[in-house]
């Protein structure tokens, strides 16, 4: 290969153009990214940067010593890709050929609808977002997050830090249900209660209140909870729309294999948009996380140098953290292929506590809370399980 694009310059694009160069890859390396900013930390914009106790310049993700060789197209948005003639489109016209393609593009943050144009509403996935939300919040006021997630939550706890009157809206009967099960996630949502934040469970928002600014969230049933700001954690989709018409399959991402390849020659795909076959769980999955980003894209370009001769490997368990509350949670597998849940040390009354999740006799998946040696070994016998 001559040139090869990555599309896409967060931290999914960059640990590509890493592991291209890691890997022998000495040919011109193209990186097109449709924000302005050169690649940075996405998970400390909802903790330590919205707090202000992380500097901006904190945030990046190269070194200052780094020199990967590559050509940077910052600003620049993909709008079609054509395997065949080895050509992506750019929002401005301009057409970039290549041998080869890392599709990076990452996901969006999901939107209220009617929420257009209504000051004082924000969603959090890009640093610019991160900006404008950090200064509405230093004004103080009345916080409603609506999405009891992993965002969602760490906004909240962020802002109760902070001294704002906080509320959190949770559609679904318990938070966090999904990734780590009703029982667990029960224990980890009760942190915002312990923490004097407002948790409402089970209940529909229908709107939003305020002419030009909002002034409250409309929940079904007619009740209305006062805001001053808000913040929709509601989940993210994935940025494919570019790649529709292009051969490249598309079911809630871009559907790979275990080691990025999309079937496409030349075509592979990393990161929150990459829907890619998970040996453990039996099937497809898009995992949005920080860790994923930065070690599956070296299976993911091995795959695309070696062609047709790449095997498949297996994948380590999927893990992600997040910080509430001071305190430190850590999950690693997947909750939904058990059938029990035991906590091994810890009460998950003092949301000190580890628990491992079991199919039968085999674990497959582990939560910590402020545990982190435990859990350190417990991941381990995870992935060799």
């Amino acid at each position: 290969m001559r040139t090869v694009a990555v599309v896409g310059a967060s931290l999914a694009g960059l640990s590509a153009v890493r592991a291209l160069r890691k890997q022998g890859y000495g040919g011109r390396l193209v990186v097109v990214g449709d924000e302005p900013h050169r690649p940075y930390d996405r998970p400390p914009l909802s903790k330590e940067f919205l707090a202000g106790t992380l500097p901006e310049a904190d945030l990046a993700l190269e070194t200052d010593d780094e020199s990967l060789g590559a050509e940077w197209l910052l600003g620049a948005r993909a709008t079609g890709l054509d395997p065949a003639a080895r050509e992506l489109s750019l929002a401005d016209g301009r057409r970039l050929h290549a041998d080869g393609f890392v599709i990076a593009t990452g996901a969006a943050a999901r939107t209220l609808p009617g929420a257009e144009g209504l000051a004082g509403v924000h969603t959090l996935r890009t640093l610019d977002d991160a900006r404008a939300l950090k200064a509405e919040l230093a004004d103080g006021g009345r916080l409603v997050v609506i999405g009891g997630g992993f965002i969602g939550a760490e906004v909240a706890s962020t802002a109760q830090s902070l001294g704002l009157e906080t509320t959190v809206i949770e559609a679904a009967p318990t938070p966090l249900a999904g990734p780590l099960g009703a029982e667990m996630g029960t224990v980890v949502s009760g942190l915002h209660t312990d923490h004097g934040v407002r948790l409402l469970c089970g209940v529909g928002v229908k709107g939003l209140g305020g002419e030009r600014r909002v002034d409250a969230v409309l929940l079904e049933g007619g009740r209305s909870i006062p805001a001053d700001i808000v913040v929709v954690g509601v989940g993210a989709r994935p940025c494919v729309e570019w790649l529709a018409g292009s051969g490249v399959p598309l079911d809630n991402g871009v559907k790979c294999g275990a080691d990025g390849r999309t079937g496409v020659p030349g075509v592979v795909a990393v990161g929150d948009c990459a829907n890619w076959y998970d040996p453990r769980a039996g099937g497809h999955r898009r995992v949005e996380h920080w860790t994923g980003a930065l070690e599956r894209p070296a299976a993911a370009v091995a795959a695309l140098l070696a062609g047709d001769s790449a095997t498949e490997g297996v994948p380590r368990p999927p893990y992600f953290w997040s910080d509430q509350y001071g305190v430190r949670i850590q999950f690693a597998g997947h909750a939904a292929g058990a059938d029990s849940v035991t906590v091994e040390a810890g009460a998950a009354g003092d949301r000190d506590v580890l628990a491992v999740y079991r199919r039968g006799e085999t674990p497959v998946a582990v939560l910590g809370m402020n545990q982190p040696r435990l859990f350190t070994r417990w991941r381990k016998q995870l992935a060799a399980a």
